[in-house]
């Protein structure tokens, strides 16, 4: 394929696939294993990052308004009902700091699980399951909006969302959206929650990679691609799977946001189900 129709298809997949609940790790992988890839040659290593800090900027650009409203109203509120620890920026970190500590301290069963397509296949059909079964229970929130979220609420979300770091598959949005719903909050409440807390974890991990992989060579690091000369074919490559990746998860953050206020998560949870059985039937056949 195409340098520049590969780029634009996996930007697409990164885009369209980051912040539903459905795990972009498992479509990039799959689609690695499809097309018979090579996503870990040092240029294209880099070029998975490039994608994924193009859809990270999508979320402060949605989002604009009510990060400057969060950073105005900081500490009390709109309501003036806030401290420094319930605040939902406070929240935010806390939540992150609960996912990335335990998070880092796992690298190697991270590292050992990324490239099984097995251990994403499970991953896939467990959380559909588990999504569809949360979404369909726990329809009576106490919480409708993400001002009103306590501190326990953000800790147990963010340590449910460890296990979309450990088990590549369960996806972050899953984790947390399912987790705030059983911690009784609202759908959208959940939902825009889960945005705010991928940028800060998203930000930190996509820059973890960065740095490994293109500082110079170290004891312990395998992947790093140090040192990394781009053609300008390549730059040409990286400038359009960054801007795709933006716009199409741009699109999508505000398409689910306005899909979730009248709808539910259930017709995510069976395509994750059925994507699940698919990748199980092609991994029997040694398809992939």
């Amino acid at each position: 394929m195409n340098e520049y129709l590969l780029s634009i298809f996996l930007g697409i997949i990164e885009g369209l696939t980051e912040f539903l609940p459905v795990s972009s790790t498992a479509h990039l992988r799959i689609a690695e294993a499809v097309l018979q890839l090579n996503l870990h040659d040092t240029f294209w290593k880099m070029y998975t990052i490039v994608i994924q800090l193009g859809a990270i900027l999508a979320l402060p650009v949605y989002f604009w308004n009510r990060i400057l409203e969060f950073i105005r109203t900081f500490p009390a509120g709109e309501r003036g009902d806030r401290t420094v620890l319930t605040h939902p920026l406070s929240l935010t970190i806390i939540a992150f700091i609960v996912t990335a500590i335990p998070s880092f301290l796992l690298t190697k069963v991270i590292g050992k699980n990324l490239e099984s397509l097995t251990v994403m296949a499970t991953a896939l059909l467990v959380g559909g399951i588990v999504m569809w079964i949360v979404d369909a229970t726990f329809t009576k929130p106490r919480v409708t909006h993400m001002e009103e979220m306590t501190l326990p609420q953000a800790v147990w979300i963010g340590a449910v969302q460890i296990l979309s770091a450990v088990f590549p598959g369960t996806s972050r949005s899953m984790s947390t959206i399912a987790a705030g719903q059983v911690a009784g909050m609202s759908r959208t409440a959940a939902l825009e929650f889960s945005f705010f807390l991928s940028m800060p974890t998203m930000a930190v991990a996509t820059g973890y990679d960065f740095l490994k992989t293109v500082l110079p060579h170290h004891q312990g690091v395998e992947e790093n691609l140090a040192p990394l000369h781009v053609t300008a074919e390549q730059w040409i490559v990286l400038a359009i799977g960054f801007i795709v990746s933006f716009i199409v998860a741009l699109a999508v953050v505000a398409w689910f946001m306005h899909w979730v206020r009248a709808r539910g998560f259930a017709p995510f949870a069976i395509y994750r189900i059925i994507l699940s059985i698919g990748l199980f039937v092609l991994l029997a056949r040694g398809v992939i």
